[in-house]
């Protein structure tokens, strides 16, 4: 199994800095809750700063959906519809003590943290251009076509697995109660991102080494070194 970005995307987003975790042994009976309040704490502290589209990370989001053709404030990145939420509400729901933790990084962070489980991805996850032949699982269970030339993550089977690159992920790989492996996907697209996604990775991975055991994998691509091979 691997992940990559296509060249496409690396010459249309040169200043691309994807991080990547591969944890195995994955089991929700852990308690998170101590690891989540001080990044959620971080995050409040940025948030009373301003709001979050005019900090860095989020608003080479939204040059990016721009470039895309797509409205920023229609399709928000999740690391964007995240603080926002937790701007309005103070909180997050808990989910899974491994989605509940990449949030709380990701807020901390202000960028999208997306999680995969392994165990619904065939062969190979890439994020690339739709032809428009790909089949998406939404969370109603309707089966969506993406446009072409929207980026998506895909997979062997032809399977996306998220839309609009960090917009929405589909049901077909979300974390559950079952889950035993995941990839983790973190990426950046501002001028510090080539520090900040190395931080984020560093500090995921001291959290999943806590609460689980070290992942398997972790890795920070290029356009020159652009697969991790698990």
């Amino acid at each position: 199994m691997y992940f990559c970005h296509s060249a496409a995307i690396w010459e249309q987003f040169p200043q691309l800095v994807p991080g990547l975790l591969v944890v195995e042994g994955i089991q929700p009976h852990v308690e998170a809750e101590s690891w989540l309040q001080p990044w959620f704490e971080r995050a409040r502290k940025r948030l009373g700063q301003g709001v979050e589209s005019d900090l860095p990370e989020i608003s080479a989001w939204r040059r990016a959906y721009a470039q895309m053709g797509l409205k920023p404030t229609q399709y928000r990145s999740a690391g964007e519809a995240l603080l926002r939420r937790f701007r309005k509400e103070g909180d997050l729901p808990r989910l899974h003590p491994l989605v509940d933790l990449c949030n709380a990084v990701s807020l901390a962070f202000a960028l999208p943290v997306a999680v995969f489980d392994l165990a619904g991805v065939t062969g190979y996850l890439e994020v690339r251009h739709a032809r428009g032949d790909e089949h998406y699982l939404a969370f109603s269970d309707e089966i969506e076509t993406p446009e072409p030339g929207e980026v998506i993550f895909a997979d062997a089977a032809n399977q996306v697995h998220a839309r609009r690159w960090t917009f929405r992920q589909s049901r077909r790989s979300t974390i559950g109660p079952e889950t035993r492996s995941a990839l983790i996907v973190s990426e950046g697209l501002h001028p510090t991102a080539g520090d900040d996604v190395p931080a984020l990775i560093d500090a995921l991975a001291r959290g999943i080494t806590t609460l689980w055991s070290a992942p398997r994998y972790r890795a920070v691509l290029t356009a020159s070194e652009p697969r991790l091979e698990f």
